[in-house]
């Protein structure tokens, strides 16, 4: 199956064993995990559990989306511009530059397009209208972050890749010009020679995989993007870590946090934030606008769709976090962000009636193997 990609040989392979990171043939998180963060007596997820379990899973009606092709003409006032088109998928603008994270225009974040967790909507912009980029960054192979036929349609354009130790062979294999590809281990940067644009890979708390025996045979990173006048910070996918507070002090401070905080659960606590654990790492990573990422696309846990953005507009206050949520395809400048409104409230009231959840449920969440043949 072409979409699971390809394991890294020869001096890529080479480069990753020399890694810090590397222990033995695979990847490892070099801090222990923050006590506290797994519930011991919360079981895994049966795959039955996974596929049946948890109530509004997925909303029933569209959520509220905009074209935002007319806002990127002009360029932002402040120098910094980011739109949400999904999940964990940002375009962020520096400085006249664009950077692309994550970016997954596929219909279900699987290896099949039969089977697996089904978006709940389209991208709000075909990937082929978007803009010409200058960067695109990806953290980690999981499926819902690396996406196979939109990697086949990026691959066609003149831009180069950003991404963390061996997730190149992937790239490769999906027909990126290795070339264009740049690999990064934790604290390497890349200096684009675009402007003064410059991206650090910096730790985050998760795993790797995309198959049954591949886990960890790719390094995951967060990703600090630097231009002459700003910086911001893009998780990727992790659980709570201390070296969140390294991160600020080496590369922050940060004009906009991305941080994830949907598909979570209390048996995954080290590899996924949640809400809370998101607001505690922004007050490590030093504070600032706060744009929550890796929600209302893709059910990928048992929790309501909107529960981790409920959860967000209940503990913020408390932290005094400066919340900036942008409805899908929302271009806005965190310098001019206004005070949030829950617009995703009236997906499910005004609806006209259910969407079947049973196909977009179909799958496993990242954190489990999938049942590849």
């Amino acid at each position: 199956m072409k979409s699971l990609g390809k394991r890294a040989r020869g001096p890529r392979l080479e480069r990753m064993r020399a890694s810090p990171l590397w222990a033995g043939e695979r990847f490892q998180n070099l801090h222990p995990i923050i006590p506290g963060l797994r519930d011991p007596n919360v079981a895994m997820p049966t795959i039955g559990e996974f596929i049946c379990g948890g109530e509004r899973r997925v909303p029933m009606g569209p959520l509220p989306a905009l074209n935002p092709l007319e806002t990127w003409l002009r360029p932002p006032a402040s120098g910094l511009r980011v739109t949400w088109l999904g999940h964990s998928t940002m375009l962020i603008e520096l400085d006249g530059m664009r950077v692309l994270t994550d970016p997954v225009w596929g219909p279900r974040a699987s290896p099949s397009r039969l089977a697996g967790p089904k978006r709940f909507q389209p991208v709000p912009v075909a990937l082929r209208s978007l803009p010409p980029l200058d960067l695109v960054i990806v953290s980690h192979d999981h499926y819902d972050h690396l996406d196979y036929p939109t990697i086949r349609e990026l691959a066609k354009r003149d831009v180069p890749f950003v991404t963390s130790l061996g997730v190149g062979a992937h790239l490769e294999a999906f027909g990126v010009n290795p070339e264009r590809i740049v690999e990064l281990d934790w604290w390497e940067s890349h200096g684009t020679g675009r402007g003064s644009l410059t991206v650090t890979a910096a730790p985050s708390q998760h795993f790797s995989g995309r198959g049954l025996k591949d886990r960890n045979a790719t390094l995951w990173s967060s990703f600090v993007v630097r231009s002459e006048r700003h910086a911001v910070f893009f998780s990727g996918d992790t659980g709570l870590t201390t070296q969140y507070q390294e991160i600020r002090e080496r590369l922050g401070p940060f004009d906009l946090v991305m941080l994830e905080v949907g598909a979570y659960h209390p048996a995954w606590g080290d590899i996924h934030l949640g809400p809370r654990n998101a607001l505690e790492a922004l007050a490590l990573l030093g504070g600032g606008p706060f744009l929550p990422v890796h929600w209302g696309t893709f059910s990928l846990a048992m929790h309501a769709w909107d529960q981790p953005v409920e959860a967000l507009m209940e503990l913020a206050p408390a932290m005094d976090a400066h919340l900036v949520m942008p409805r899908l395809g929302e271009a806005i400048e965190p310098a001019h962000a206004e005070v949030v409104s829950p617009w995703w409230r009236g997906v499910d009231t005004q609806a006209v009636a259910p969407q079947d959840d049973s196909e977009a449920n179909q799958g496993l969440p990242e954190s489990m193997s999938w049942p590849i043949d």
